[in-house]
């Protein structure tokens, strides 16, 4: 059944999107999308013009569809589910796992194995899916955080965008450092050549990544690295970019060798804070490395 909001207007001279933003769970985007599809009435008649301007006292009626089912197929795929309730889902995902379906990889993906295993979705952009919060590569493991419905997505990517969402990762980067800490600030963009990889470009985003040294090992440095802003591939670009890719990167340092075996690439999503959506808690969420991991430490240890 069709979800009907409606509101009485009480601020005028805002931008239709924008009212509707502030006054219900749904992205702009969202917004936009269901008024071209005739969803808002204003005063009775359809609008389909997000940029005109409230007036005191209008109505609007806004009609959101039945969220859909999609075409992914759920899959039994085991997860780690660190944490779950009617708003969220925390997932310590593997290395190897593709996060969304996509050319080449169009199943065993995270997202097949939520929707076999969540079954209390309420939809996001009206569509019966988990909501992404935010993205891990492929060889990347660790804490990823799923919105069960249009209200947290929202408010979490807000976390996101404005830097209250704090993620620290576990890596092991080549090469000993000379300081103990630091902060890398370089522009990423897409690779001028190369457009599978990320680069250090001026015409890139700006980007900040903080680092410490949590261990010295032999031909390695075991580190804390916490993301300030969340570019594709931002670890591997800048550690790379200062002279100390991460081990086990085939992408950007395949060549790189410290006289052992290193399996994978060793970048883990260690911890993350943000607050909850629904209840305005601050959470805490801590994913122990993998037993692959903890192995490739020791080894560099003992090395």
């Amino acid at each position: 059944m069709d979800n009907i909001i409606e509101l009485a207007v009480e601020e005028a001279d805002v931008r239709l999107d924008t009212y509707l933003r502030q006054h219900t769970s749904f992205s702009r985007s969202r917004i936009t999308a269901l008024m071209l599809e005739g969803a808002l009435s204003v005063n009775g008649e359809v609008e389909t013009k997000a940029a005109r301007k409230t007036e005191a006292g209008m109505c609007l009626r806004l009609t959101v569809p039945e969220a859909k089912a999609v075409e992914i197929v759920p899959q039994n795929i085991p997860l780690d589910i660190l944490y779950q309730d009617s708003d969220i889902v925390i997932v310590n995902k593997p290395c190897g796992m593709v996060v969304h379906p996509a050319v080449g990889n169009e199943d065993r993906t995270l997202v097949n194995a939520l929707m076999y295993h969540i079954h209390d979705l309420s939809g996001i952009g009206g569509e019966m899916r988990p909501g992404i919060v935010h993205r891990l590569d492929k060889d990347t493991s660790g804490l990823i955080l799923i919105a069960k419905n249009d209200r947290a997505h929202v408010a979490l990517s807000e976390q996101f965008k404005d830097r209250s969402m704090e993620k620290h990762y576990r890596a092991v980067a080549f090469g000993s450092f000379s300081e103990e800490k630091g902060l890398i600030e370089a522009p990423i963009g897409r690779h001028p050549t190369n457009r599978k990889k990320m680069a250090i470009v001026q015409s890139g985003k700006p980007s900040s990544t903080e680092w410490h040294v949590l261990e010295r090992l032999r031909g390695a440095t075991y580190l804390d690295v916490h993301l300030l802003t969340g570019r594709t591939h931002q670890i591997r670009v800048h550690m790379q970019s200062i002279g100390h890719p991460l081990l086990g990167d085939t992408i950007y340092a395949p060549n790189i060798k410290v006289g052992v075996h290193v399996p994978r690439l060793m970048l883990h999503a260690y911890s993350m804070a943000f607050t909850h959506p629904a209840t305005g808690e601050r959470l805490t969420f801590e994913a122990p490395l993998s037993d692959q991991f903890e192995q490739t430490l020791q080894k560099l240890r003992n090395n």
